[in-house]
């Protein structure tokens, strides 16, 4: 199976410089619970994931309002490129401990995201939990 017909392609981004709420009114709006950030050129430089949005800002008491998604993205960034298999995506999942994958092109920009849900709708079971246990275990 084909990475770009298992990945959301051209998802929703952010820069670094975008209010966290606006960041947050983007994962409700595409249904989604991370939003890379890019650069300029659109390569992925961190993520910012709904709980580095309820975790690290909001339950440790931070002004939202004045925050950016650069101050709470999650960095580095782990990518793969729109070549990788679908079985060396679910690998770099699991060994980074990731629900959430992005996939740039040749030219280091962000093209989709490969998700759980993404790699559990393609309709392999074994692969899928093979995921979704290696991701979910304890550090």
């Amino acid at each position: 199976m084909e990475l770009d017909t298992v990945m959301t392609a051209n998802p929703a981004t952010c820069r670094a410089d975008t209010p966290l709420r606006q960041v947050a009114t983007m994962m409700l709006e595409n249904d989604c619970g991370m939003i890379p950030v890019v650069d300029e050129r659109g390569a992925p430089m961190g993520v910012v994931t709904d709980r580095d949005i309820a975790v690290r800002a909001v339950a440790a008491g931070k002004d939202t309002t004045r925050c950016s998604a650069g101050d709470y993205m999650t960095t580095p960034v782990r990518s793969v490129s729109m070549d990788t298999s679908l079985a060396d995506v679910c690998a770099a999942m699991e060994s980074a401990q990731v629900r959430r994958m992005p996939v740039v092109d040749g030219d280091g920009r962000l093209c989709g995201v490969v998700a759980q849900a993404d790699i559990a709708l393609s309709g392999n079971r074994e692969r899928t939990a093979e995921v979704v246990r290696e991701v979910s275990k304890p550090c």
